[in-house]
């Protein structure tokens, strides 16, 4: 048997393992030759000796045993074998479309946002604007770029002054992170000085500038999540004009994206792919890392970049059952209980929960699943591959079925010496920027689990031409076909490269309430 040399050279290799990595095509023909045994031959003669008898059932005893050895490995009851923490699959032929999207010709789409058909009023001097509005950019990176991208666009509605955000220093990140360390305000606002007029402070007129987030009169509150253009019109602009300047909070996904005219989701895709960028040493290092990646085996290769979520807080959140020892989850469900009282209740409906959640797709991947899936699609072990996580939950245990099976896995830290990084390291956001970069410029990107990171990567692939792949499991089906206890490798290779043939990142039609970060087709994107 032809073997891939996927074990770990620590661990010794069963030849009657049934996870080995073998060319099951020689395999029919094996069993022809044992049923060749039990054929009638015409010359025989009809009476046969003694002699001939006992040979004949010796024969027949070893063929039956041969078969029962050899039907397992035919139709064997499991995906891959696991040896401690090291997993053995069978191998799988390298398809011709790894490293590039397959249908990326097909589609006639390229991107437009830079194209203004003139918008909802015409552009008027920072004297003769309705007023000023201002926020405050909470969460993480991109859910800070997400809401300067709406900031922008709600200023557009209001016909109003946008005074240049603040990114907020939140429970979580910790960071404090100004806007102009991590973008380059001079291009943000020269970029879009034809839509909306920015600024980068509040006015000097206004002398209580601490006013403007604790003050009840100068603060916007309640406003609905994925709010109509209209609702602002209504309910916003009369403030506006009253009181000259005002404070949106908060802003987290406060503009919806069907009920907005399409030159508003026009500006935001401009804002997102145009005017925000990061610093010329953000996108420097960036390239530094990338070329890295692709010359990693000292000639140029492509490279795949893999968001992996799965940290404690994820995975707390999620109220996912996962794999792990008793003691592990008994702390999960302390955790849990700690962080979400309302949720946890008593934990009584949370195993029936975390079976729903995983059936339907909601469960982010673990390492070990990602690593049998990239397997099944044909990666190969040499493949190259740039880690963006966190702290992954379980630590170097739970990676080592990914790493062992994919041992070119790297993150930043593990490209870049200590001193390179440690003028990032002063803003955790210029880390996740380099991330970003790095995932952006892959040749595969794959995402384990939803989030912004992943969602404004698709989409930028996608607007840059989609000629780039980048795949979204499909963790339904996948989990379906973990919990099958007779799911056979041949047909679970066959369903993950079915079902993923199209899940390469393609510009795909719009519907109600559709996400513009993830698929900016409607009206980003035109007709080539």
């Amino acid at each position: 048997m032809k073997r891939d040399g996927d074990s770990s050279p620590l661990v010794p290799r069963d030849p009657h393992s049934l996870a080995d990595d073998s060319d099951d095509r020689h395999l029919p023909r094996d069993r022809d030759r044992f049923s060749s045994f039990f054929r009638d031959d015409p010359r025989a003669p009809p009476h046969s000796s003694r002699s001939n008898f006992l040979i004949f059932s010796l024969v027949a005893i070893l063929g039956l045993l041969s078969i029962f050895v050899l039907l397992p490995r035919l139709n064997g009851p499991y995906i891959c074998k696991k040896d401690g923490i090291v997993l053995h699959c069978p191998h799988v032929k390298e398809a011709p479309s790894l490293w590039e999207n397959p249908y990326s010709a097909t589609t006639s789409w390229k991107p437009c946002a830079e194209r203004r058909d003139g918008g909802i009023s015409d552009l008027l001097g920072e004297n003769e604007t309705n007023g000023y509005i201002f926020i405050h950019a909470e969460g993480g990176l991109n859910q800070q770029r997400i809401a300067i991208c709406n900031a922008v666009a709600v200023a557009k509605i209001l016909n109003a002054t946008l005074i240049l955000p603040v990114l907020k220093q939140d429970q979580i990140w910790k960071d404090q992170t100004k806007f102009e360390d991590i973008f380059d305000v001079d291009h943000f606002i020269d970029y879009l000085k034809e839509d909306v007029i920015i600024v980068r402070d509040i006015p000097e007129w206004f002398t209580d500038k601490s006013e403007l987030f604790t003050s009840i009169r100068r603060t916007v509150k309640n406003i609905p999540k994925y709010a109509p253009a209209q609702f602002y019109i209504d309910n916003v602009l009369p403030r506006i004009k009253e009181k000259k300047i005002m404070a949106l909070k908060p802003f987290v996904d406060r503009l919806g994206y069907d009920n907005v005219p399409p030159e508003i989701n026009r500006l935001r895709c401009r804002v997102n792919y145009h005017a925000l960028k990061f610093l010329p040493k953000i996108e420097e290092m960036a390239d530094l890392l990338a070329s890295r990646m692709r010359n990693r085996t000292g000639g140029l290769n492509p490279y795949m970049a893999l968001h992996l979520r799965f940290e404690k807080g994820m995975v707390g959140l999620s109220f996912c059952d996962f794999v792990g020892t008793r003691e592990e989850k008994a702390k999960m469900a302390e955790y849990r209980k700690k962080e979400w009282p309302r949720r946890y209740k008593n934990g009584s409906h949370l195993w029936q929960l975390a079976l729903q959640k995983r059936k339907e797709g909601r469960c982010p991947l673990e390492p070990g699943e990602v690593a049998v899936i990239l397997r099944a699609m044909g990666y190969p072990k040499e493949t190259q591959i740039y880690v963006a996580s966190g702290q992954v939950y379980g630590g170097q245990n739970r990676m080592a079925p990914l790493r062992n099976m994919f041992p070119n896995l790297v993150t930043k830290e593990e490209l870049a010496a200590k001193e390179e990084l440690d003028e990032f390291r002063k803003h955790v956001t210029s880390l996740a920027a380099l991330d970003f970069l790095v995932c952006l410029k892959s040749d595969v990107f794959v995402m384990t689990h939803g989030g912004n990171f992943a969602k404004l990567i698709i989409g930028a692939r996608r607007y840059m031409g989609h000629r780039l792949k980048s795949i979204k499991p499909d963790k339904g089906l996948m989990s379906k076909s973990f919990g099958d206890p007779y799911m056979g490798w041949a047909t679970f290779v066959e369903d993950v490269v079915v079902t993923h043939q199209t899940r390469t990142g393609l510009p795909e039609d719009t519907f109600p309430n559709y996400d513009i970060w993830e698929n900016p087709l409607t009206p980003c994107m035109c007709r080539a």
